[in-house]
């Protein structure tokens, strides 16, 4: 009897007595937080910028990247079950999924500018040969440029620390943020919005640093050493009555004037700040609909077309050109990205997108009870690609015989 009580009490496994007994010795490094995750540059992350890099990157990551087979048309034919698929699609790491891993490479990309791909474990040694399959990737951070080779700071997951190496171009994937001219050069919209939202923090954390930015006016010229020192002292007394109250209050003599410098200074930064904001939005085809979720189907498709798409391909194409050698490609392999069209769709509007997709077959019912998330019918008309609003021509039945069967004319033709 296999779930007998003592087949239980063999095969019996606990995690907790497991974690502690065995796993302390051979743990490697450890940290409070991961250090394989990328951190965004100091400044960056203190602006709304972080807030950009996230939106865009969880956008470019929720579309499926798949390794593929194409026909002689280019056309999508079958998705490959190769390593490099089960990267993109289900675990890229030991640390990341096929969707974290998208994430973090765009989110390095529009940091930094660029951002190399690196085939940590494969197959096959890459220096020998390009007929590898890949089974792990990460990301990496590109330290200096050479003219065959690049130098990377990758993290290394056996000992759990961060290390540079020197890997050639032709086995690395680099990817150039499209939008470098907006998002990276010095002088962009990007880096002078950067540069003013810090400037902003700095006058906030001033004002609200505790000081009272007081000036006192005494009954005399403070010109010899001895005024000097007599103003000093009476300095020193109005701040040892301030700290020393309970309540924050001091006396002055009546001759005293005090002048609190402390008011808002009036700029023009936050105005500066808003126009940049809005000139970096329509650089990059954001809205403030698309972050608060309020964005129309004519906002959404600009954002995608103008913003997610170009850094997609980016990602797909510095893939597609390293880690698919001619052989591949001679062979109809490939990757591509497989947008889902009906995600922004309505709920109101899928009961008539499915008649005129059954009706002109483009899609069996199947198919959409797919999209809506129903499980197939396991009627077999439900996968046939064809109009069920339509009659069926029935099947040519034999005609029945006649009185006539037989019988022949002049000619010798029958007479039926």
């Amino acid at each position: 009897m296999p779930n007998s009580f003592g087949d239980r009490l063999r095969h019996a496994w606990n995690a907790i007595r497991y974690g502690e007994s065995q796993i302390y010795f051979d743990a490697g490094s450890g940290y409070s937080i991961r250090p394989d995750l990328y951190k965004l540059r100091l400044g960056t992350e203190r602006s709304i910028i972080s807030s950009i890099y996230t939106r865009i990157g969880i956008d470019v990551a929720s579309i499926p990247i798949q390794h593929v087979r194409l026909d002689k048309d280019g056309r999508y034919l079958e998705t490959i079950p190769s390593g490099l698929n089960n990267c993109l699609t289900l675990e890229a790491n030991i640390d990341q999924s096929g969707r974290s891993f998208i994430q973090d490479v765009v989110m390095s990309m529009c940091d930094e500018g660029v951002v190399a791909i690196v085939p940590v474990n494969t197959t096959i040694n890459p220096m020998i040969t390009g007929s590898y399959d890949i089974i792990t990737l990460r990301t990496a951070k590109i330290l200096s440029w050479h003219p065959k080779y690049v130098r990377l700071n990758l993290y290394n997951d056996e000992t759990g620390l961060k290390q540079e190496i020197m890997l050639p171009k032709s086995m690395v994937a680099i990817v150039e943020n499209p939008l470098y001219a907006v998002m990276n050069e010095p002088n962009s919209t990007l880096q002078r919005l950067i540069t003013k939202l810090n400037l902003l923090d700095v006058i906030d954390q001033q004002s609200g640093s505790g000081k009272l930015d007081l000036i006192i006016q005494l009954p005399y010229v403070v010109k010899t050493d001895a005024r000097r020192q007599q103003a000093e002292n009476r300095r020193a007394d109005i701040e040892s009555q301030l700290t020393g109250s309970k309540y924050g209050i001091a006396y002055t003599d009546g001759t005293e004037k005090i002048t609190q410098l402390n008011r808002p200074a009036e700029n023009n930064l936050m105005a500066q700040i808003e126009f940049l904001t809005s000139m970096l939005y329509s650089q990059l085809g954001l809205t403030k609909g698309v972050f608060d979720g309020t964005a129309d189907e004519a906002q959404m498709l600009n954002y995608y077309n103008r913003s997610i798409e170009p850094i997609l391909s980016a990602v797909i194409d510095g893939m597609k050109r390293v880690f698919i050698t001619k052989t591949g490609r001679t062979q109809g392999q490939s990757i591509i990205a497989l947008r889902d069209p009906f995600k922004l769709v309505p709920v109101s509007q899928i009961a008539d997108i499915a008649d005129k997709f059954t009706r002109n077959e483009i899609l069996t019912s199947n198919e959409l009870r797919q999209i809506v998330g129903r499980k197939p019918s396991e009627d077999p008309v439900a996968d046939e690609l064809r109009n069920k609003n339509l009659n069926q021509p029935e099947s040519q039945v034999e005609p029945k015989p006649t009185d006539n069967e037989g019988e022949t004319n002049q000619n010798g033709r029958s007479l039926q």
